[in-house]
């Protein structure tokens, strides 16, 4: 392989290291001392990127099906709210409460894909609606209030740690290891990738286009479930307006990690990395004290960035 395509290859890697680099310095010169690369920030960094990464896991798969999808932030609310419903509201125990969430991840997802394949809606349009459905839904069983008062046991997915590391993030792993497996061993994965490359082609070779692209959606959907419940765990408590926006940093970490979207190009290993470093970008700007809204302001042209390279890219292709 040559150099030049070995470092556009590795290219996010490499910018990971570099931002972490010069934050860790600005920091360092703004408060005097060394916040940045410390054990405790590390970790808290990696806690808070996992949840996103997960979610990015979901939609990198859709992504690469040449597909989008806009609602799982609110399916990440959602899910987060039937869950504490169910468990705070109706007593249903905790653990059983969780297959609810995640059941109502799935069943987004599937809406998301059956919009998709059988009334052919773009899935822009499709997903979108859906956002709204899912918020909707979720300020209606909440009232627009916040549900807490979750078991202790259940908050310990999201607070807890085994030797040391945070649970989400041994779960975050998990999930970006299992992805990537399916993606690359697996013949739903060279599936997944045809049809992203070229579905009129992947038709006629005998794929079931419909079947791998509903699969995609509701495997985002479960996907931005569990990210959900994690996060919720974290916190202990769920409200109807969580994970607002939160669509856009997990499709920035995706394509930042080199997942083309035009589909058919990328990998899962990637959008890891994305995701680190959209949490690099937050962390360090709190540490340096920069306001919430400017924050939107330095993602949103990250976004801007990550997806004109994404296009000159795919033009030179």
């Amino acid at each position: 392989m040559k150099w030049r395509n070995w470092i556009q290859q590795f290219s996010s890697f490499f910018g990971l290291i570099i931002v972490s680099i010069g934050i860790g310095i600005a920091v360092y010169f703004k408060a005097g001392e060394n916040l940045f690369f410390t054990s405790d920030n590390i970790l808290t960094l990696l806690r808070q990127a996992s949840f996103n990464a997960i979610m990015a896991a979901g939609v990198s798969v859709v992504i690469i099906t040449a597909g989008i999808d806009l609602s799982i932030g609110s399916v990440w609310a959602l899910s987060a709210v039937v869950m504490a419903f169910v468990c705070v509201n109706k007593g249903l125990v905790w653990t059983l409460s969780v297959l609810v969430g995640l059941s109502v991840g799935l069943a987004c997802g599937l809406v998301n894909g059956w919009g998709v394949t059988l009334l052919r809606i773009p899935p822009f349009v499709a997903t979108l609606g859906m956002m709204s459905i899912a918020r909707g839904l979720a300020e209606v069983i909440t009232g627009g209030f916040q549900i807490s008062g979750l078991p202790d046991a259940f908050q310990w997915w999201g607070q807890g740690d085994i030797f040391g590391v945070p649970v989400p993030v041994i779960v975050a792993i998990g999930i970006i290891v299992l992805t990537w497996a399916l993606l690359r061993f697996t013949r739903l994965g060279r599936y997944i990738y045809a049809v992203g490359g070229n579905e009129a082609a992947a038709h006629l070779s005998g794929v079931p286009v419909n079947k791998v692209k509903l699969f995609a959606y509701a495997y985002c959907g479960i996907l931005a479930a569990l990210a959900g419940l994690l996060a919720t765990a974290r916190m202990g408590s769920v409200r109807p307006s969580d994970a607002l926006g939160y669509e856009l940093d997990a499709i920035a970490a995706s394509v930042i990690g080199g997942i083309s979207l035009m589909g058919g190009q990328g990998s899962v290993l990637g959008t890891a990395i994305g995701a680190a470093l959209i949490g690099v970008l937050r962390n360090g700007m709190v540490l340096l004290d920069v306001s919430a809204f400017w924050q939107k302001v330095v993602i949103g042209i990250v976004i801007i960035i990550a997806v004109a390279l994404d296009y000159l890219v795919w033009r030179r292709r």
